[in-house]
């Protein structure tokens, strides 16, 4: 009777959905298997320059003309080229003495550096903080500007391009950039500023960053596994073959001549640092990273179009969210479209291997970081069409609260309390989208074990577990209200 009872179920699902869904489901089967395949030609290109790259031993230095700065005892400290270093922050309580003291700690002749504070707090006891800091370093003998603003126009974009309009800036070569919860080693600017200063083609030169909290906990070795792969492969291969990756943000060094001529810095999204670095390489100022020179050609502008913008920041989010997440649990619902074994295992199965490579520690965490990623690119489609069709809250720029071992702190502060469950905290805490597709996930799995062939329903049941575990706030780290 049960066996009765489901066969009819089925059919009567098929017969209902076939005339209208099958047709459909088997074009976004061909788009996604199509946009799978371009992934997974561009990581096994990457995969196969990044091993050459390794064996080859290349380094800067030897692609590079470089050369400490020399001291002059008749031009002192002039045979030093006068570099700007821009601190963009908002409420950075917890983070911002590390980076104006590492700022202000730099090896380099203190009348040839500037240290520029841009401060957006709208806090007005942060704002007080960061002015006293800067104060109590001018009164070291440090060079150092604090600049506020009346408005937060253009957010960090806004803040750096009104940062360089100062009339000081003007006597200024270089411009270094650190976030607020950067610190840079006491030799950042002599290790870097020599690339620019012997090779006038180069407009920026990017340097690698760690994570100081990476073993935080698991949600922090998932980010850096998908962080490292973008430093160790993405920006080495960038570079290697045509002189361009994605500026980061931070930890990098602009010849302000460069910044100038690709327009500078730009509000019209909050991905300023990728738009400068397009701009900027379009207009044919080679970046240093490691790996060969080459001059502009349409085989770099190729690349840059197609491999760095295409596929790396549109197809990678949508194929992983739309096609994993959607396509294919619902040709579980649909058996008359069939998702062949090479586009449902062989083909991502090989694009996260390549993608562990840059963090190989963390190799035993594989299976967390694919369900990790799944949920994170619900949120980067998302992004994706926000962007590309410029609407929602496309130019917002959203500040994280950078709190490191902080948090350790005020909670070790605060006596315990009896917790209650609120259901206002609690409902605010729900992430309705990422609940919705956690279920519809559960229920193609369970589809799939009841009635269905394929063995899909282990995956379906884990990433549906995922993102309820997103959806209901249990991911990351919990902020105690102050």
């Amino acid at each position: 009777m049960d066996l009765i009872y489901s066969d009819g179920i089925t059919s009567q699902m098929q017969q209902v959905t076939a005339p209208l869904l099958v047709p459909f489901l088997r074009i976004m089967v061909f788009l996604c298997l199509a946009m799978s395949l371009m992934l997974f030609v561009e990581r096994v290109y990457m995969g196969i320059v990044i091993v050459f790259i390794k064996l080859l031993r290349q380094k800067p230095e030897k692609k590079y003309k470089w050369e400490p700065i020399k001291d002059d005892l008749e031009l002192a400290n002039s045979s030093y080229p006068m570099v700007l270093v821009q601190i963009p922050m908002y409420n950075e309580r917890e983070v911002y003495q590390l980076s104006i003291g590492g700022a202000c700690n730099l090896s380099w002749p203190a009348d040839r550096i500037l240290i520029q504070v841009l401060d957006d707090s709208t806090d007005p006891v942060v704002k007080a903080m960061v002015e006293q800091e800067c104060k109590r370093w001018a009164r070291k003998g440090v060079n150092i500007k604090y600049e506020i603003r009346d408005n937060r126009k253009g957010y960090k974009a806004g803040a750096l391009k009104e940062g360089m309009e100062h009339n000081y800036v003007k006597m200024c070569d270089f411009v270094a950039i650190f976030d607020a919860d950067f610190q840079p080693e006491f030799d950042f600017l002599l290790r870097t500023v020599p690339f620019l200063v012997h090779n006038p083609e180069v407009g920026l030169v990017q340097a690698r960053w760690k994570f100081v909290n990476s073993d935080e906990c698991l949600l922090t070795r998932m980010q850096e596994m998908s962080l490292d792969y973008h430093f160790t492969v993405e920006q080495e291969v960038g570079s290697a073959t045509h002189a361009f990756f994605g500026f980061n943000g931070t930890a990098g060094v602009w010849r302000i001549s460069a910044l100038n001529e690709a327009g500078g810095w730009k509000d019209r999204t909050t991905v300023e640092d990728m738009d400068l670095a397009v701009r900027a390489g379009l207009k044919g100022w080679k970046f240093v990273y490691v790996g060969d020179l080459k001059k502009v050609s349409m085989w770099k502008k190729f690349y840059l179009i197609y491999s760095f913008f295409f596929v790396r920041k549109i197809i990678a989010h949508i194929v992983t969210f739309i096609f994993y997440c959607v396509i294919m649990p619902a040709t579980v619902l649909i058996p008359e479209v069939q998702v062949p074994i090479w586009g449902a295992v062989y083909i991502p199965s090989t694009i996260t291997l390549l993608n562990a490579v840059g963090t190989p520690r963390s190799i035993h965490l594989l299976v967390f970081w694919i369900l990790f990623e799944n949920v994170m690119s619900l949120h980067r489609t998302k992004a994706t069409f926000i962007g590309l069709f410029e609407v929602g809250r496309v130019n917002e720029w959203v500040v994280t609260e950078k709190l490191g071992d902080a948090l350790k702190a005020k909670m070790s502060m605060k006596a315990p309390k009896k917790s209650r469950f609120r259901i206002g905290e609690r409902y605010n805490k729900i992430h309705f989208l990422e609940v919705f597709v956690g279920l519809y996930l559960l229920f193609c799995g369970w589809y799939d074990y009841s009635f269905g062939k394929n063995r899909f329903y282990i995956y379906l049941f884990f990433q549906g577990m995922a993102f309820l575990v997103a959806g209901f706030g249990y991911i990351g780290v919990f902020v105690p209200n102050s």
